[in-house]
């Protein structure tokens, strides 16, 4: 019997610590920022399929870092100054990329 209360509550904590995921709002609004930034650069034709496939490749190792932040369950302070150093990078990129002399149009 202490055997069967002990094997469901140790189901159960198992599954309240994987249904409870980690938030990180402003990481995620500033991925969708950018985003929205590079969707923009595309409308306009400030960027090229090339110079979009590139940002595009710099947020995915974004949504990888945070994804992995993550994965314990928990996000350190070290690893949210990591991904902010890459979103900063990411921001420079967007900038630079939609203000050089390429162009669609």
């Amino acid at each position: 019997m202490l055997k069967a209360v002990f094997s469901i509550t140790a189901i159960t904590l198992a599954f309240a610590a994987s249904s409870h995921a980690v938030e990180t709002p402003k990481i995620d609004n500033r991925e969708a920022m950018q985003e929205q930034r590079i969707d923009q650069g595309i409308r306009s034709g400030a960027l090229t399929p090339k110079e979009e496939a590139k940002l595009d490749a710099g947020q995915a190792k974004v949504a990888r870092m945070e994804e992995k932040a993550k994965a314990d369950g928990s996000v350190t302070k070290h690893e949210r100054m990591r991904i902010k150093h890459e979103q900063n990078v990411q921001d420079k990129r967007i900038h630079n990329m939609k203000h050089n002399e390429a162009h669609t149009h």
